[in-house]
C-alpha cells in the first residue's frame, strides 16, 4: 500500500484510489475546516488525519478515515473553554448507488460517491469532526449541579395557592 504525507488534495478520484491501495495521510490547522469553526471557541490546534482506500475479503471499497485531535470548545456548565480529545476511526463504504447500502456489513458507514467519482477530502474529514463534537460541550470533571433542591417549608406554604384556602377553612 502507498503513502503518501501531504495536506488534503482537492477532489480525488475515489475508485482509482481504492484500485491503487492509497492511503493519505497530514495534517491541517483546526482553520482549514470552515464548516466546524462555528462550532468551536477558537481555531487554535491542528488536525492529524489519513485516509485509507482499499477493499475488504467480500470485495467491498471502502475509505478508512482516521483522525486525532483536540476540539476546543466552551462548557455549558463552567462557561470555560476546554480541549475535547478526539480519536476517530471510521470506515465509509463507497457506494454508487443507495440501494447498495443494505448490503454493507456492520461497522461500516455508508458514503455515496457521486456519479464521477470524485470525493472532497476535506469534506469527509470535516464531517466526522463534526459528528465528534456534543450535541451539549461539558467538560470532563465538572460537577453537575444538584437536581432537588430542598425548599424551605415556609417558602413552599406561602407559594401554594392552596395556602390560602387552607387559612379560609381554618378561620370560623
Amino acid at each position: 500500500m502507498s503513502k503518501v504525507a501531504t495536506a488534503l488534495p482537492e477532489p480525488i478520484d475515489a475508485w482509482r484510489m481504492v484500485a491503487t491501495r492509497r492511503e493519505l495521510a497530514g495534517r491541517l490547522p483546526l482553520a482549514a475546516f470552515r464548516r466546524l469553526g462555528s462550532s468551536l471557541v477558537d481555531a487554535d490546534g491542528s488536525v492529524g488525519w489519513s485516509l485509507q482506500f482499499d477493499t475488504d475479503a467480500l470485495r467491498i471499497p471502502y475509505v478508512e478515515v482516521r483522525i486525532e485531535t483536540a476540539l476546543p470548545l466552551l462548557c455549558q456548565r463552567s462557561l470555560q473553554r476546554f480541549e475535547l480529545p478526539v480519536q476517530v476511526v471510521q470506515r465509509l463504504g463507497l457506494l454508487r448507488d443507495e440501494a447498495d447500502e443494505a448490503g454493507l456489513p456492520d461497522g461500516y458507514e455508508p458514503l455515496l460517491v457521486p456519479g464521477d467519482g470524485h470525493l472532497e477530502p476535506l469534506a469527509l474529514v470535516e464531517d466526522e469532526l463534526i459528528l465528534a463534537v456534543p450535541v451539549v460541550p461539558v467538560a470532563p470533571g465538572t460537577e453537575a449541579m444538584e437536581r432537588d433542591w430542598p425548599v424551605p417549608t415556609e417558602d413552599s406554604d406561602a407559594a401554594s395557592p392552596f395556602a390560602a384556602l387552607a387559612a379560609l377553612k381554618k378561620s370560623p
